[in-house]
């Protein structure tokens, strides 16, 4: 190798970062004798050993962490370099990625997505899904350009920008009339029926959860499922009722079958942006959180029957 590899320095970092070759391999979806060829080649081209095998796994030398350091700057001057060389194209081109949760991704993205690939067709987009603490650690290692999360979220030099609030709703199949007899859907009024809950864990969860102890009180649900999808169809059945967010219910095929009210208190949620502070701003990138923003600010919700 004659010349510096901008991928193994990617490769080097995320080792470090996750501390063994498999977990690196395994973010980057390529085998571990890959990856410890990679960081080999990098030592050989540096000619200095950069990472030492420590009884508690691995870390990197003192000339692998001053590489972490510089590796970084190069990183932000490569890509400040392909940004100004951009701006003497009239065409947005290019790739970024972008992690979100499987509701926003299903419900709110592919809109958005559709008018940038009209608009942009050379703009090459990446979707990931997952929670809010694998998205922020996945733009934290710059593994994704954006995140789309529920806040509060927090990270090691992260800009966070809000970008909607988003109510979450009771629903039930239309058939069933057991919450017509509550003028007001309260904690007190549903803590007795057979809720439908998101898995344990989860960010959704831990909101829902929430509201109940706000009036002293815990759920014991009868189904705990990770796709909302899963518990729209449960709820359709007739199984109990579920809490989800509203975005699931706005237009009136994602509703059918099922009767959506407000609850009180209002329970609501708020998404954001995340991205690193030192992360350049390209053209993709500044479109496609315009987007974000226009299409938060212009959803439209059903209203509540």
């Amino acid at each position: 190798m004659t010349t510096l590899n901008l991928g193994n320095l990617v490769t080097f970092r995320l080792v470090v970062q996750r501390g063994s070759f498999s977990a690196a391999a395994d973010l980057l979806g390529l085998s571990q004798p890959a990856v410890s060829l990679q960081v080999r080649q990098l030592e050989q081209f540096l000619q200095t050993r950069l990472i030492e095998r420590t009884g508690r796994g691995i870390k990197a030398t003192a000339a692998g962490l001053a590489l972490l350091e510089n590796g970084e700057r190069v990183e932000r001057a490569v890509e400040e370099t392909i940004r100004s060389v951009s701006e003497y194209r009239h065409e947005v081109t290019g790739s970024l990625t972008l992690g979100t949760g499987a509701t926003a991704c299903i419900h709110l993205l592919p809109p958005l997505l559709q008018q940038l690939r009209e608009k942009h067709p050379l703009l090459r987009v990446g979707v990931t899904t997952g929670n809010t603490m694998d998205i922020v650690r996945a733009v934290e290692e710059n593994r994704l350009d954006l995140g789309l999360v529920t806040l509060p979220a927090s990270g090691r030099a992260l800009d966070i920008m809000p970008v909607m609030d988003e109510e979450f709703v009771y629903v039930i199949a239309s058939e069933q009339s057991q919450s017509e007899a509550f003028s007001a859907l309260t904690p007190q009024a549903l803590h007795a029926l057979p809720l439908i809950a998101f898995e344990s864990g989860s960010g959704t969860r831990t909101l829902i959860d929430m509201w109940f102890h706000t009036s002293g009180l815990q759920i014991s649900p009868v189904m705990q499922l990770g796709s909302i999808e899963a518990i729209k169809r449960m709820v359709r059945a007739g199984l109990g009722y579920s809490i989800i967010p509203r975005m699931a219910v706005e237009h009136p095929a994602d509703r059918e079958g099922l009767n959506v009210r407000s609850l009180t208190p209002v329970l609501h949620r708020q998404l954001g942006i995340v991205m690193r502070q030192d992360k350049i701003l390209s053209k993709g990138i500044s479109e496609v959180i315009r987007l974000l923003r226009q299409g938060a600010s212009g959803l439209s919700y059903p209203e509540a029957e």
